[in-house]
């Protein structure tokens, strides 16, 4: 997707804020909505065509952290979160709740600039038919993943717990069985944490599925490489 057809929605309560942000990534070819509150940013979001949302966390009324799971919940629109605070729970918490990547108060316009082109890099990466399946849980080879409750249960009825990231791989595996996904496409469906060597983080994301799901990683039979490819979930899925 080139700049020039891409549209940006900013949702920040601080009107100076949404002008600058307004004015410069207008200034580098995008189009540009903004939003003072939820309110707003349904408004903007119902009459379509928004690629990314650049949401502030500290929104009054309605929070930037509920917002992004009310988007998350109806669309695969990518987001990335700001906020003044800068403590780790506080990320870790955005990416739960589905953000796409997360930058902290104060910083450079040309670092948002850059992980915007980042993450919209990543969501054309993605082939058609990726949404995610409305399902309660989903059975393979044995197991069960849960995905109201995050966990998986092995055949004997065991719970096996697993990360947030874990189960976010795992799912993007579950609900694409059978279809081989490459590293970029696992890195813009699942949670990656900026810094980290991409092709390494989901590599050791997939080694640790495979040590608790107990395949082989010598001779995987459930998780499997597909060599110059990806990763696949080899099984047949059931869901409910």
């Amino acid at each position: 997707m080139d700049a020039s057809e891409a549209h940006l929605l900013i949702v920040d309560d601080d009107r100076d804020i949404r002008q600058l942000l307004a004015e410069q990534l207008s200034e580098a070819g995008y189009a540009v909505s903004t939003a003072a509150d939820g309110v707003e940013m349904r408004r903007v979001l119902a009459a379509g065509g928004v690629d990314l949302i650049v949401l502030d966390l500290n929104l009054p009324r309605e929070d930037g952290l509920s917002l992004c799971r009310e988007v998350r919940s109806n669309a695969t629109t990518p987001i990335i979160m700001l906020t003044a605070r800068g403590e780790p729970i506080d990320r870790i918490l955005g990416l739960e709740m589905g953000a796409d990547d997360y930058l902290p108060k104060p910083f450079e316009p040309r670092e948002l600039l850059a992980r915007i082109r980042s993450v919209l890099r990543r969501a054309q990466a993605l082939p058609a038919n990726m949404e995610p399946l409305s399902a309660k849980r989903a059975r393979f080879a044995g197991w069960t993943l849960d995905f109201e409750h995050r966990h998986l249960t092995d055949p004997s009825g065991r719970v096996v717990m697993l990360s947030g990231a874990e189960f976010k791989m795992m799912r993007i595996l579950v609900e694409h069985a059978n279809r081989v996904l490459s590293r970029e496409q696992l890195l813009a469906l699942g949670d990656v944490k900026p810094g980290e060597a991409l092709d390494r983080a989901v590599d050791l994301q997939i080694s640790r599925l495979r040590h608790k799901l107990r395949d082989d990683s010598r001779a995987p039979t459930l998780v499997k490489t597909v060599r110059n490819q990806g990763y696949v979930l080899a099984a047949p899925v059931s869901l409910e």
